[in-house]
């Protein structure tokens, strides 16, 4: 071999060997890319199954079970409201497996429209299913709108140490008008109708108006009052305190007749409907629902901020 030809033979091997080695770094890139795209849209799967992106409606199990709902918090249209709840209940009666359902109920009241609906839906679906019974379980409290819902159930259950009761109705708000002359600022409502400024925070209370809102309050009290007496029947023990507002325990509720017996999820599942296997029918709302219904109370709340305050079963 000449002197002119190693050179070129070693540069030659040289060229193939970085270029293999180029290529090689290519393939481990695009093997790396590959992972890493397949790693995150697992864990993008991941993320919105957790957070409910699809939705948390209950599934069914091939065999005999308790079907269990949950109602907690305050309720109302942007919180626990009668479509998610109703719904939940819908699915639970609807499986031909369940061989009853729990309502376990945690809730200091809230809007009576919503309350309502949930108690009409609870009496058309006993209606419907008669032969799968429906349990209200307490837990920390059931209170004004959360126990008008409970008395569409069958039975109620307590701990001895649940808060429930609170058969009233109120609405309240704030009165402004002393700070504002204190602060200087006037107001300046203009309106169409002599009654458009109900109950307004900014201006002085009207006799005419509140005695108006009074009746209204008196009203819808007298709905609950009914809804309470044609659910709970001959069961309730009624006293001069029952309808006031007040609240109980869970041990005086089933002395007064508010409630029917002690009993958790597991106990009434297990020694009530026979069923110990528990299935969760609660409708979990999704994370688009969830941010779309913070959206909506939000821009609801800018264009509205001085509406009067809404009636409460709290």
């Amino acid at each position: 071999m000449s002197e002119q030809q190693e050179p070129n033979w070693e540069r030659s091997v040289l060229e193939k060997l970085a270029l293999s080695a180029i290529q090689e770094q290519r393939r481990t890139r695009h093997w790396g890319i590959l992972f890493k795209t397949l790693g995150f849209l697992y864990l993008f799967i991941v993320l919105f199954m957790v957070s409910g992106w699809f939705g948390g409606d209950g599934v069914s199990i091939p065999k005999a079970h308790t079907a269990l709902v949950d109602l907690q918090g305050v309720i109302s249209s942007d919180q626990t409201s009668a479509d998610s709840v109703i719904s939940s209940l819908q699915g639970a009666f609807e499986d031909k497996k369940t061989r009853g359902v729990i309502l376990r109920i945690n809730s200091p009241g809230g809007s009576p429209v919503q309350a309502g609906q949930i108690y009409d839906e609870i009496k058309r679906l006993r209606a419907k299913h008669p032969n799968t019974p429906l349990y209200a379980v307490v837990d920390d409290i059931c209170a004004s709108g959360g126990y008008y819902v409970a008395v569409g159930a069958d039975k109620i259950f307590v701990d001895k140490a649940s808060i429930v009761g609170s058969i009233g109705v109120l609405m309240d708000g704030f009165g402004f008008t002393e700070t504002m002359q204190k602060l200087g600022v006037e107001r300046r409502l203009l309106t169409a109708g002599d009654n458009k400024g109900f109950l307004d925070p900014f201006s002085p209370a009207d006799p005419e108006q509140q005695a108006f809102a009074r009746q209204m309050l008196e009203e819808i009290h007298g709905q609950f009052i009914a809804v309470v007496r044609e659910g709970r029947g001959k069961r309730l023990q009624e006293t001069p305190e029952t309808f006031s507002g007040l609240v109980w325990s869970g041990e005086k509720s089933i002395q007064l007749g508010l409630a029917d017996d002690f009993g958790s999820v597991e106990s009434v599942a297990r020694d009530v409907i026979k069923a110990e296997d528990i299935v969760d029918y609660t409708r979990r709302p999704g994370l688009a629902e969830r941010l779309a219904g913070r959206l909506g109370t939000s821009m609801g709340n800018a264009m509205a901020p001085f509406e009067p305050a809404g009636v409460r079963l709290r």
